[in-house]
């Protein structure tokens, strides 16, 4: 469920991008943290283990417009590829609001697309939660390389739910705010809900929930927009980094970073 400070009234959406190991999800949010304005997001953060090489998580949070009298935060994490970092995966997965599952288009690597998803569910049954009840957008990612698995068979495997999917190629930027708006249009009006107790669309599937976000809203409903914020020049990367050893520690680390950005005072809505 999303971080609410009712002090500084910040709201945090958390949004998990999921995959097998090097197929885009961190340079997913090294794009969108490039291409946004600094006053949009915060420090790219990584959490490594001892082996100093693998990623926990990154988080992001970009503003993104209001709900009611809240500032909404969107809070970008990954999970490591690796499979023997089953326990981090399930820390990350705990509480979120979304999940972007990044397949790697190649097709030696099918395969992995399918343990990936399939390790996804059981995390996610493991924290009683059921991966057709949680907003998922998959992103067909390295659609620019080679001997690639066709689309047709991407939804047949991995997406038979027909749930919506982004062709991308995320080290060039193709697709990648295309993957993150569509995830943020199926979350905000969940959260919505939760927040200002405004029920969300019911009786309907995920890719149905989708498609009426991209409607206009009835006669007196005010329409939740979710903004980011482009830069005007070339930025660097402000990346803070943390070591740490234990499953319990980070999942401290990552609560404690989540809340982070919620203690800030509320700034005016960007316009």
């Amino acid at each position: 469920m999303a971080f609410v400070n009712h002090v500084t009234k910040n709201l945090a959406i958390k949004i998990v991008y999921y995959g097998p190991g090097l197929s885009g999800k961190t340079t997913n949010l090294r794009y969108i943290y490039l291409k946004l304005d600094s006053s949009s997001r915060g420090d790219l953060v990584c959490i490594e283990t001892d082996m100093d090489r693998t990623f926990f998580f990154d988080l992001l949070p970009i503003r993104a417009g209001l709900i009611g009298d809240f500032m909404v935060h969107f809070q970008l994490m990954t999970v490591p590829g690796q499979i023997f970092y089953e326990a981090s995966r399930k820390n990350v997965l705990r509480g979120a609001d979304g999940i972007v599952f990044v397949a790697d288009s190649q097709i030696p690597l099918l395969d992995a697309n399918l343990e990936s998803l399939d390790n996804l569910r059981r995390n996610l049954l493991e924290l009683d939660r059921d991966i057709y009840a949680i907003p998922l957008v998959f992103q067909y990612n390295k659609r620019d390389l080679d001997n690639l698995i066709p689309v047709e068979t991407f939804n047949r495997l991995l997406n038979p739910k027909n749930l919506p999917y982004v062709e991308a190629s995320a080290i060039n930027g193709v697709g990648v705010f295309e993957t993150l708006k569509g995830i943020a249009k199926m979350t905000v009006p969940l959260v919505k809900e939760q927040v200002l107790g405004q029920k969300a669309a019911t009786g309907m599937d995920k890719a149905q929930a989708a498609e009426a976000a991209e409607k206009p809203p009835r006669e007196g409903e005010k329409k939740v927009e979710v903004e980011f914020l482009p830069s005007e020049r070339e930025v660097d990367v402000r990346l803070r980094k943390y070591r740490l050893r234990t499953p319990e520690d980070i999942d401290r680390e990552l609560e404690r970073l989540s809340r982070e950005f919620l203690e800030k005072p509320k700034k005016t809505k960007p316009s």
